[in-house]
């Protein structure tokens, strides 16, 4: 085998797996993440449901779910979730919201829970 070949395909093997990482995220980090990328206020669910038993707030819209355009990386994609998350809450008049559940589909529709080339982020919650 040549050397150039043997390169070539240790390249292609190290950006295979670097590509592998950074196109996966836990909910964990999801959760750590998005807050940080969105200028609206983030309220955990179960400090959500407390908040509305004393009447310190309200649901203003709630159920919502949202389609972010592909991005470059799996950050790239939580990037153009928390634009839309903001802009929803921005059009309902609220301030905060509640991520209640996430996922990535693949463009023709195939639904699975990591990230993958040619996939959306798709956000489900509530407005406050």
């Amino acid at each position: 085998m040549k050397a150039a070949t043997k390169y070539l395909l240790v390249f292609a093997g190290f950006v295979s797996i670097l590509y592998s990482c950074a196109m996966s995220m836990s909910p964990v980090k999801v959760n750590n993440t998005l807050p940080n990328l969105t200028e609206s206020n983030f309220i955990p669910q179960t400090v959500a449901v407390k908040l509305i038993e004393t009447n310190k707030c309200t649901y203003l819209v709630e159920g919502r779910n949202y389609t972010a355009p592909i991005g470059l990386t799996v950050k790239g994609d939580l990037k153009n979730g928390a634009l839309g998350i903001d802009e929803w809450v921005q059009l309902d008049g609220g301030n905060s919201y509640v991520l209640r559940n996430f996922k990535w589909i693949t463009v023709d529709g195939n639904i699975f829970y990591s990230n993958r080339p040619n996939s959306r982020l798709i956000w489900s919650g509530s407005l406050i």
